[in-house]
């Protein structure tokens, strides 16, 4: 094969073409004003309101079926309100910041700020679970912070990723918005453009490889990733609410999700309550799932296999499997890859439901006499996106927080953090690496440039800094060293 015939090399070249011609628009247009910033936020809120149905029916398509309401709701929605989020406080932060001047320097005449500038190019990639929100969230940061941007959405959701590439190239121009579509060969020459700053949400896996690639052009990363995130019942948790809390989690997209719960840990005393809670939530939720529109479908074929080959290791490897599954329904022979939440109870480490991250409708459920415990077996494992503490006791609460690191923490519900637009959000260690959403997002996608404004006086005579050393010199080093 020639290397024009290349994929890789060709989609690399077309892609380059695009981001030279934004690394130019961006310079020309020098300082990003507050009212461009807005208006391309504008014209993405327009988009979103105006391919709502579009995209919906798009990602109904994609997943065999998920619910016109859902993706409304959690991508649709979603997507405009970090824009508008944005919109509301960005002048504010887009304000020089003072910063404090050293003594002696302050009382002469030095001052010292902070000014955020737009790095210029941002590169994202999208994944499949929420292609919309987590396009439009990301760029909403990418404007915001005065950027162009060039995106990668998932080939998992093609007909998803058709949509946006048509809506945003209606509405902008390829110097300031860029959608590539396409297989691993185009993920690929994207992970290795020169971008300003790249945005990856997916698999910790996938991301070995974007980073790879990405430091070949030293590109800065912000690395939106998953594993496995743990829910804690403490003694006293209000069980019913803890029960409905962590099964929407479970049953929210079918648990396709970075942020959900991926294994519980309950005292021993209270399992059988607690399995009849989660039963009664399931039942209430989704009494009925094959024909049911709210309950939503394994992505595809590949993703169904893979939950399905967990519920047979942990079985044959002794743990037992409960089926919540109100209605009896047999999803043999379905035209989707629907299956109704399980719990896997008391799977050893070593299955593959105790080591990879799930991303589906299953629940490994563990006991525990000692409350220490629990936290012990997470601080095993690698740090997590998330972490969930059901319960009304102060000290445990405390002891959680203190005692294990995870991307956020949501108490006495799950998932809920991420929706809080001025928290930061982002994973630490392998399920990830920098954080976005409101301010933070903002800055992450930001060069904080330091600037120092010197005063009129001869300082360096003043104070003895500019040689022939003297006495002068000394008393400054003296001031110094107090």
């Amino acid at each position: 094969m020639n290397a024009i015939d290349d994929p890789v090399t060709t989609a690399s070249q077309q892609m380059n073409v695009v981001l030279e011609k934004q690394k130019q628009a961006f310079i020309d247009e020098g300082a990003v004003s507050l009212a461009t910033r807005v208006d391309r936020m504008d014209r993405s809120i327009a988009q979103l309101n105006k391919y709502s149905d579009k995209l919906v029916e798009a990602m109904n398509s994609d997943f065999g079926h998920r619910s016109p309401e859902f993706s409304k709701m959690f991508d649709v929605a979603a997507g405009v309100g970090p824009m508008q989020h944005a919109k509301k406080h960005l002048k504010q932060w887009m304000r020089t910041e003072k910063r404090k001047t050293m003594f002696p320097l302050n009382f002469l005449g030095a001052k010292s700020r902070v000014e955020y500038q737009p790095l210029g190019t941002i590169g994202i990639i999208s994944p499949w679970n929420f292609p919309v929100n987590l396009t439009f969230g990301p760029l909403a940061n990418a404007f915001g912070a005065g950027n162009r941007a060039m995106i990668k959405p998932s080939e998992f959701t093609p007909s998803t990723s058709e949509v946006m590439k048509e809506m945003i190239e209606e509405a902008y121009d390829d110097s300031e918005v860029a959608v590539f579509t396409g297989g691993p060969e185009v993920g690929q020459a994207f992970s290795a453009l020169a971008f300003d700053h790249l945005i990856f949400t997916g698999a910790t896996s996938v991301a070995r490889h974007v980073m790879s690639a990405a430091a070949k052009n030293l590109v800065p990363l912000t690395l939106e990733l998953g594993g496995k995130s743990p829910v804690i019942i403490g003694r006293d948790a209000d069980l019913k609410l803890t029960c409905d809390r962590i099964m929407w989690g479970k049953v929210t997209n079918a648990g396709q999700i970075c942020l959900a719960p991926d294994y519980c840990f309950i005292p021993e005393e209270k399992l059988d309550q607690v399995i009849e809670g989660f039963k009664a939530s399931v039942a209430a939720m989704v009494p009925t799932m094959l024909n049911n529109k709210d309950f939503t479908s394994i992505v595809n074929e590949r993703h169904y296999s893979r939950l399905q080959s967990y519920i047979a290791d942990a079985k044959a490897k002794g743990a037992t499997i409960i089926e919540l599954n109100p209605a009896n329904e047999s999803f043999e022979g379905q035209p989707h890859h629907k299956m109704p939440p399980t719990l896997i109870l008391n799977a050893p480490d070593d299955a593959l439901c105790m080591q990879e991250e799930i991303f589906g409708p299953l629940m490994p459920v563990r006991t525990y006499k000692d409350f220490k415990d629990p936290v012990a077996f997470i601080n095993k494992q690698p740090r997590a996106l998330a972490l969930y503490y059901f319960g009304h006791n102060a000290q445990e609460e405390r002891y959680v927080l203190d005692h294990t690191i995870s991307g956020g923490v949501t108490i006495n519900d799950v998932l809920m953090h991420v929706s809080q637009e001025d928290l930061p959000f982002g994973g630490v260690g392998p399920s990830g690496m920098g954080c976005y959403h409101g301010f933070d997002g903002f800055k992450a996608l930001s060069h904080a440039k330091a600037i120092y404004s010197q005063s009129k006086k001869d300082l360096a005579s003043m104070t003895g800094m500019a040689p022939p050393y003297n006495e002068k010199t000394e008393k400054t080093i003296k001031m110094m060293l107090k």
